[in-house]
């Protein structure tokens, strides 16, 4: 029997072997198909102009205030993310009065070998690279500054910003190059002759790696002489004066310069800028390497373990001490330390902690006191700008410590006058009750006829202690502790005094 094609047997008849919608399925699976070809089309396809022609952007290093650890440890890896980033150019943004010459060695290690062109970019307008500045400048490939900057004053600080070394002769001409007896001859004067020397050459060197004018750098180190911007573009100091980042990226596109990894082209015509901001690592070296905190750490680091050692368990006091004398501690080796002013820092917070200890009713403290000043003024060892610690911290420190020992003292002296309260002395003169049925004699009369003496129990101090008494005592009666021998106390009648019980003794 044949069916009409358009017939379908019913549901209950006959099982249902093929979908009742065959035509949405198949239009499913072909988009689906498609979908998949034009997937895998994408992923063989070679990338698009736009994304061939993306660059990495300018990398621009702010560096505000003086050259420390801190900016040395930002500098050194912010370069670093430049060379993994593979970044056209980087810019140090410089604004500083100088700094440590060790961080200042250190970031001039990293820029000589950054295989990134650096250029060093002394702004905004009114900034300054003087002192370690002026080296940087001389040390980067290429050197730029705003309008209305300066730079230079780059003499050892021993011999002051602004003048010339001691000794030195000051009719010599401008164009002159310093002779080396210019400077004294004496043995006091060494050390100087040394500094001078060792900065005039370390920035002529830098000068003649990067063609720059290294007569006006040896003048900077030994005149402390300064440029402004447009005088440093006539002298061949820098290379160019810029308005800002963007106006100093446009102006090096095009350039060729000498890195590390070979002589790169500068391409920086369409390339963004990407101005890195510290991270969390370089703000707590910024705090805790200045000078100032560094201190303030040391001294509660030692309050603290002192506080814990005076009350055990206490625990709070113990953890916040070492916490802050390791974190003093790192920051001392971060800066240039005078080891003796750091020794007599110690010693004088030594001497505070043992006024607490010894009767000395404050020579140890005050003594302790005028440690700690002599040595704070001596700890930092230079005279670079922002590294010193100013009076009013330590007179601040000073006079807490003061406070510290003018309380202590007191509490020892009001302690000295206290009533004894506890252990055996305390004993002696308290007051307890007689438990027994009777004090009864527990030995003959002596030979002196003194009267037999009485043995028993009392309660004295919520205590059962055995006692002993000249007279015998009815149970209940109070008695006074008269005497102490090892586990047997010596009492009386409550009623009789200690001079008359002396008396009949």
């Amino acid at each position: 029997m044949r069916f009409h094609p358009l017939w379908q047997p019913p549901a209950h008849d006959t099982p249902d072997r093929h979908p009742r919608h065959p035509l949405p399925a198949r239009v499913a699976r072909a988009a689906l198909f498609a979908a998949l070809l034009v997937v895998c089309a994408a992923a063989a396809a070679p990338p698009s102009a736009p994304a061939a022609s993306a660059q990495p952007p300018v990398v621009v290093i702010p560096v505000n205030g003086a050259i420390g650890p801190a900016s040395a440890d930002f500098i050194v890896r912010s370069l670093g993310r430049a060379a993994r980033e593979r970044a056209p150019l980087a810019i140090l943004q410089l604004d500083t009065p100088g700094g440590l010459d060790t961080s200042m060695r250190q970031i001039i290690k990293a820029i000589l070998a950054s295989p990134v062109p650096v250029a060093a970019f002394v702004a905004p307008s009114g900034a300054r690279a003087a002192s370690a500045g002026t080296y940087i400048v001389y040390a980067s490939h290429i050197a730029a500054m705003a309008p209305g900057t300066n730079l230079g004053a780059a003499s050892p600080v021993q011999f002051g910003i602004g003048g010339g070394a001691p000794g030195s002769n000051p009719a010599q001409p401008s164009g002159a190059k310093p002779a080396s007896s210019a400077l004294p001859t004496d043995t006091a004067s060494t050390e100087i002759r040394k500094a001078m020397q060792d900065a005039s050459a370390y920035i002529r060197g830098l000068a003649q790696l990067r063609g720059r004018n290294a007569a006006w750098a040896e003048r900077a180190v030994r005149e402390a002489v300064s440029l402004s911007a447009d005088e440093a573009r006539a002298q061949h100091v820098v290379d160019l004066i810029a308005q800002d980042p963007a106006d100093l990226a446009r102006q090096l596109d095009g350039r060729t310069v000498t890195t590390t990894a070979g002589a790169q082209r500068i391409a920086t015509a369409h390339a963004s800028l990407d101005v890195v901001e510290p991270d969390w690592r370089n703000r707590f070296l910024g705090i805790i390497a200045d000078p100032n905190v560094a201190l303030i750490l040391l001294t509660i680091g030692i309050y603290g373990l002192f506080f814990e050692f005076a009350n055990p368990g206490f625990v709070l006091p113990g953890v916040v001490g070492t916490i802050c004398l390791l974190v003093g501690l790192f920051a001392m080796q971060l800066l240039p330390v005078n080891y003796a002013g750091l020794a007599l820092v110690l010693i004088g917070l030594a001497c505070l902690i043992a006024e607490a200890f010894l009767p000395t009713f404050g020579v140890l403290g005050f003594g302790g006191i005028a440690s700690f000043a002599i040595g704070a003024l001596m700890l930092i060892d230079t005279d670079v700008p922002g590294y010193g610690i100013p009076w009013p911290l330590i007179a601040g420190l000073a006079g807490g410590g003061a406070l510290f020992v003018t309380a202590v003292s007191s509490v020892a002296l009001r302690a000295r006058h206290r009533p004894i309260v506890s252990g055996a002395e305390a004993l002696v003169g308290s007051i307890g009750e007689v438990l027994d049925d009777g004090l009864k004699p527990d030995q003959p009369p002596t030979a002196a006829g003194h009267p037999p003496s009485a043995a028993g129990w009392a309660l004295i101090h919520g205590e059962r202690w055995r006692v002993a008494c000249h007279a015998p005592l009815a149970p209940g009666c109070r008695v006074r502790v008269t005497g102490r021998s090892g586990l047997l106390l010596t009492v009386a009648p409550l009623h009789e005094t200690p001079s008359s019980q002396g008396e009949k003794s």
